[in-house]
């Protein structure tokens, strides 16, 4: 099966729950890849090079800058009992902008018969830290825009936020459109996360839009992670330390 690289200009939504309310809402940039294709969909997009846009498997599937790629998530896959079945990986991540790369979450997407049945959540922190999460149905069923996968809490994501509680996935893949829900619960506390945005076959002309219009892309990311830190700051959130990471890659 071939995929065509997609372009996802998408938005993020963040909302705070709970005593301090905060929220925010951003452009941002996404691409829609089969990570076990050398291909790349247009000529200011690469795979494992430089490029205004690019998806380098070292960034993805294991620990930050010594990733494995797709490998790394057949093993997850294969060690879960999925090695069996006939499925295809795609990978939806923002990709580095002239080299310089950092995605908060990336995912992979595990279809069988175009049919999502499984989903890696990748989370990276500005602290250097990875943990993933793995989604999916009992025995592999299909997940619908109706599931909700519920998982503990295990990595130190943001210093206003304690790793306590739950995430709940929720994942509505269609041809058209993508959107990812992720809901942290801890208590009245938590955070309320929202990825989507129209597929779009990847072309320069976009690229060239994405560029122009949010500029910088990984690095812009970065900077308003640091803005929103300092503005929950100000608003008197609690600041927790950096704990240890946990010991294992996922959850």
């Amino acid at each position: 099966m071939t995929h065509q690289a997609e372009h996802i200009a998408g938005i993020t939504t963040h909302k705070r729950l709970g005593k301090i309310s905060h929220g925010f809402r951003y452009g941002v940039d996404y691409v829609l890849i089969d990570p076990e294709e050398g291909g790349a969909g247009a000529a200011l997009f690469s795979r494992n090079r430089f490029n205004l846009m690019a998806v380098h498997d070292c960034d993805h599937g294991g620990p930050l800058g010594q990733g494995r790629g797709p490998t790394w998530a057949r093993d997850v896959l294969a060690a879960r009992g999925l090695g069996a079945r006939k499925v295809h990986l795609l990978l939806l991540t923002q990709p580095r902008f002239l080299g310089y790369v950092f995605n908060p979450v990336s995912f992979w997407l595990v279809m069988e018969d175009d049919t999502l049945i499984a989903a890696i959540a990748e989370v990276s922190t500005p602290f250097g830290d990875r943990h993933s999460y793995l989604c999916h149905s009992p025995d592999f069923g299909p997940i619908t825009k109706d599931t909700r996968i519920t998982t503990p809490k295990s990595l130190h994501v943001s210093p206003f936020q304690d790793v306590a509680g739950t995430y709940a996935f929720g994942f509505d893949i269609t041809p058209a459109q993508i959107t990812i829900r992720i809901l942290h619960r801890n208590g009245p506390e938590g955070v309320l996360a929202v990825l989507s945005g129209p597929r779009q076959p990847m072309t320069n002309a976009g690229l060239l839009r994405a560029g122009i219009r949010r500029p910088l892309g990984a690095l812009r990311t970065m900077t308003l992670i640091y803005w929103q830190a300092l503005r929950l700051k100000l608003k008197g959130a609690r600041y927790r330390a950096h704990p240890t990471p946990p010991n294992s890659e996922i959850t």
